[in-house]
């Protein structure tokens, strides 16, 4: 099947995630400044089948600077993958509240209960929440908290197309 490439946006630096697509393993990961990540992104785009991406919705709460920021990257991300010549259509947009549901069963899973739900269900009974050790790897190996978040966006956009 290939490979899905996950990005979690954020306001000035976004983490990405290169998950192979049929055994769900994460294959490279980083957090890096939206600039490198634009940079990257064609290049990235072309060793995968799909790219998904995490997007902001408004629940009737108001939102800060930093949501509306984040959204610009998202359209910036979009803009260039098109701009390059990549289909719309192998664009997703994951929102939070599939994740949520998709990860948890619930829209009250919070970061720390989406990252236990991958651990549960990646890496049951590992060390360090699936983490490992330098000698001893595990499936979640160099994982932080905002890659968690792309894979997260990873899974429940290929959970989402099945």
């Amino acid at each position: 099947m290939g490979y899905t490439l996950a990005i979690d946006p954020g306001t000035t630096e976004s983490a990405w995630c290169l998950i192979d697509s049929t055994t769900l393993q994460p294959v490279r990961f980083a957090k890096e400044s939206n600039y490198d990540v634009i940079e990257h992104l064609t290049e990235m785009y072309m060793s995968t089948d799909h790219i998904c991406i995490e997007m902001l919705a408004c629940y009737g709460m108001p939102v800060g600077q930093e949501v509306l920021d984040t959204c610009k990257w998202v359209g910036r991300f979009m803009q260039h993958l098109i701009d390059h010549g990549v289909d719309k259509d192998n664009v997703g947009l994951v929102f939070r509240k599939d994740e949520k549901m998709t990860l948890c069963h619930s829209m009250k899973a919070t970061d720390a209960t989406i990252t236990q739900a991958l651990v549960d269900r990646f890496a049951y009974g590992q060390k360090n929440h699936g983490k490992g050790t330098k000698k001893d790897p595990g499936f979640f190996y160099g994982f932080k908290k905002d890659i968690w978040q792309a894979y997260a966006v990873g899974i429940t956009y290929l959970e989402m197309r099945k």
